[in-house]
Order: C-alpha cells, then structure tokens, then sequence
C-alpha cells in the first residue's frame, strides 16, 4: 500500500456535482475496464453522469447519505453514498464507493467506509451490506481488509448484465465484526 494522502472527509453538498460526476467517470473507465464489457463501461458519459448523482447531491434526503474526501485545495478524490439496504430495513448500505483511480491505495477509501461505519453505528446499525462485481477481485480483497465477508447473496442487474456478490459486515458493541471500525 502506498502512503496515505492528506483530506478530510466531509458530507457532500450540491456543488460537488460536477465534481462526483467526473470522479465517477474516472472510476468506471479505468477501475473497471479489466473486467466489465465495453458496453457496459459505455453506459455512462458527462451527461449521464450528472444525472446518475444529481438526485442526491442536489436535493440529499436523509437517506442515502453521501460523503467525499478532499484535498485542502478542494479537489474530491473519493465518495461513498450510503444509506438503508432496500432489501433489509434494519441493515446499513453502501450503495457506491469510488477513489479516484490515481489515489487507490492511499487509505481514502477506508477512510470513507470509516464514515460510513460511523454513521451506521449512530444509526443504531448492527449489519452494514453491499454490492461488489464478481469479477472485482481487487475490490473484494479491499473489502475484506476491513471486515466485510461474503453472505451468499447474488444478482445480476438488467443494466449491467454483470454478477454481483452481495457482502456483509457485522457490528457488536459499536465495533465491525471482523476489521477495524
């Protein structure tokens, strides 16, 4: 792992639009280019983008919640948006976690997921969950790393065509079962 990059982590706001957008972009291009099909990795351009993220950045409900990590000069390298798991209402979701490709290993996204942790055990959360691609080894092993464990679950979505693993991560007495929190 390289070293850790400085930023704060901080809830989105309607201005960093353009900003998710692109990182998003970024991530979707280049992170997943090796194992999601060049169709797929079309789906998304500037337009799209921006309107993937608008409904929550521009009008944020309390659920998801989104936070990024940025560098003092304002640049957004990382966003993870979570919320309730629409399969299990009692249970935490992250719903999407992206680090700009060029700042991958320097701690920003456990750094997100730290938040996200956070605001699931303020939420009185006792299991966190989320989607991975099955073919994101990378993402997998990161995951793990910090305590999340496959359960089992499985789908494909019609608009990605792609299988997805569902992972899980357990909190006892305010600590994730498994990894750090």
């Amino acid at each position: 792992m390289n070293s850790r990059v400085a930023g704060t982590v901080r809830e989105a706001r309607p201005e960093d639009l353009d900003a998710v957008a692109t990182l998003f972009l970024a991530c979707w291009r280049t992170s997943y280019a090796g194992f999601l099909p060049a169709q797929v990795i079309g789906m998304y351009d500037d337009d799209s983008a921006r309107a993937l993220w608008r409904p929550t950045l521009n009008d944020p409900p309390a659920d998801p919640v989104v936070f990024v990590v940025e560098r003092a000069a304002g640049d957004v390298l990382g966003v993870v948006r979570i919320g309730t798991d629409p399969e299990e209402p009692a249970s935490g979701h992250v719903y999407s976690l992206y680090v700009h490709p060029e700042m991958q290993g320097h701690g920003l996204g456990a750094r997100l997921l730290a938040a996200a942790d956070n605001r699931f055990r303020r939420d009185g959360r006792d299991v966190a969950t989320l989607w991975v691609f099955a073919a994101n080894d990378g993402a997998q092993r990161f995951y793990a790393r910090l305590g999340w464990q496959p359960d089992g679950g499985q789908r494909v979505e019609p608009q990605y065509g792609e299988p997805e693993l569902r992972l899980r991560r357990t909190y006892r007495d305010g600590v994730a079962n498994g990894g750090p929190a």
